[in-house]
């Protein structure tokens, strides 16, 4: 790694930015205050890379039983992360926290404005080669919740969408997008809802002429910085969220709007991290400046979440009524795989008291690894903590989706081939688009719920595709389900 500037993961003893130990440091300072003993295992693990599911379970499963200590956990994840990677200057390392009170320069306003239909579009949803809206919609809204595809609050949402197409004039409402190109991302829809649009993004011309034909096809407005010295057009828009973000978040506050900020920029491998602490901080900052901020997030299913009971009953009721054939036929798949297969995905419930019992779904892929998990789970803290302090935060789980960056992993592509087999439904890029558009929408357009166990936050309204409801932990049949992929795709 070179030490361009802005977040950096810290060196090591040998002088290298490595981000296994600054990670392992993370997770354990937001365990230690609920599970000492369990941090200092994660400070002791030497195989991080492939042992980490083990230790997100511990702390998941602490947080589960002991929520009133779920916030204080989630502030000391946060505030590790911002000790451990430096904002780097002219090759000299700052604090996180002092960077982004003195940004360096300012940065210019582009602004853009569509030229389409003047009424906000109507709200539909692409799936399976249809375009559905209507009576059909709802009927599929109501399979996807019989399925088990999602959960009933996200059905409850979309339906309220539906019986209330008026809430899709966006024309109040101050959006930012920070990672506007997102392939998963709202940008297409919100650009035809007459939103007040703010775009985030680096400065690639290819991306923002991209960006400015959909806004131009729409009727939104958009307002992009440019950095200072630029001339204002649409080819030198753009901010680098890594190397930029104090003047990000400076830009951001100068605007004088109420804003809601939608964390959805995605890089490759350890910028992940990176990224997501950089969402974080710009988060935070406008949090700190503006108690009318709120904030927004698509989360992964593929990941370690603590679930109601209704749910964790419903997954361990599936497991124990498999048939005697399917019974005899894992049994020996268990024996020959060493009881990595076919494990079952939740075996008991965990207490929390007054606050009820809960179970673990634990849908990490191994192979996306725990710099994937650790960026999702930055997020995951930042809601919570922003949540406890008063803001009104829009919290979604996305169901798997084939985006290119996940699709480039062939057993993940695989994987997602065959999980049908197993009740499993993985959405086409423009179905998950349009399905978390709307849940933004509705959480704008309603009241903020009130959760007497805070990491229901995380879980209300999840569309995991239902990864989360199957009886086998996800990853103990997904190289049977990869393994169908590949048969089907020849």
């Amino acid at each position: 790694m070179t030490d361009a500037p802005g977040l950096q993961w810290p060196l090591d003893a040998k002088g290298k930015r490595a981000t296994g130990a600054p990670g392992q440091r993370i997770i354990a300072a937001a365990l230690r205050g609920l599970d000492a003993t369990a941090a200092d295992a994660i400070a002791a693990e030497r195989d991080w890379r492939h042992a980490y599911p083990a230790h997100w379970r511990a702390l998941v499963q602490a947080q589960a039983a002991r929520p009133l200590g779920v916030v204080a956990s989630a502030r000391a994840g946060l505030a590790a992360a911002w000790r451990e990677l430096p904002f780097m200057r002219a090759s000299q390392p700052h604090a996180l926290a002092e960077a982004m009170s003195t940004p360096q320069r300012r940065l210019q306003t582009l602004q853009l404005q569509g030229s389409g239909d003047a009424a906000p579009a109507r709200w539909t949803v692409p799936h399976q080669g249809r375009e559905l809206h209507g009576d059909a919609l709802a009927r599929q809204i109501d399979r996807w919740e019989k399925a088990g595809i999602c959960e009933a609050a996200h059905a409850g949402a979309l339906r309220d969408c539906l019986a209330h197409p008026e809430w899709f004039d966006l024309s109040d409402q101050h959006l930012v997008l920070l990672g506007a190109g997102s392939e998963a991302g709202p940008l297409a829809w919100l650009a035809r809802w007459r939103a007040n649009l703010v775009g985030i993004d680096l400065t690639r011309a290819a991306t923002w002429k991209r960006i400015a034909a959909t806004v131009a096809a729409g009727n939104a407005k958009l307002t992009a910085p440019v950095a200072s010295g630029q001339p204002l057009d649409v080819a030198r828009a753009g901010a680098d969220l890594l190397a930029d973000t104090p003047e990000i978040a400076a830009w951001l506050a100068s605007l004088n709007q109420p804003l809601s900020i939608a964390n959805l920029a995605y890089l490759d491998g350890e910028r992940h991290v990176r990224v997501s602490l950089a969402m974080d901080a710009v988060s935070a900052t406008l949090c700190a400046a503006d108690a009318r901020t709120q904030l927004a997030y698509m989360a992964t299913p593929t990941d370690v979440f603590a679930v109601p009971q209704e749910l964790a009953r419903d997954v361990m009721r599936r497991y124990a009524e498999r048939g005697l054939v399917k019974k005899l036929a894992q049994f020996g798949a268990r024996l020959s795989s060493r009881g990595r297969g076919f494990a079952p995905h939740i075996e008991r419930l965990i207490d929390a008291g007054d606050f009820g019992q809960w179970g673990l779904v634990d849908a990490l892929v191994v192979e996306q690894g725990p710099n994937y998990a650790l960026a999702k789970r930055l997020q995951q803290w930042r809601a919570l903590v922003a949540r406890a302090d008063g803001h009104r935060i829009a919290f979604n789980v996305a169901p798997s989706t084939t985006t290119a960056s996940v699709v480039s992993n062939a057993l993940l592509a695989a994987g997602f081939r065959g999980a049908k087999a197993f009740g499993v439904e993985v959405f086409a890029p423009a179905t998950t688009n349009a399905l978390m558009a709307a849940m933004w929408v509705h959480q704008l357009r309603t009241a903020p719920r009130d959760f007497a166990h805070p990491l229901k936050l995380l879980v209300h309204t999840a569309n995991h595709g239902g990864l989360w409801r199957l009886p086998y932990r996800p990853r103990s049949v997904l190289p049977m389900a990869a393994l169908l992929g590949f048969v089907k795709r020849r």
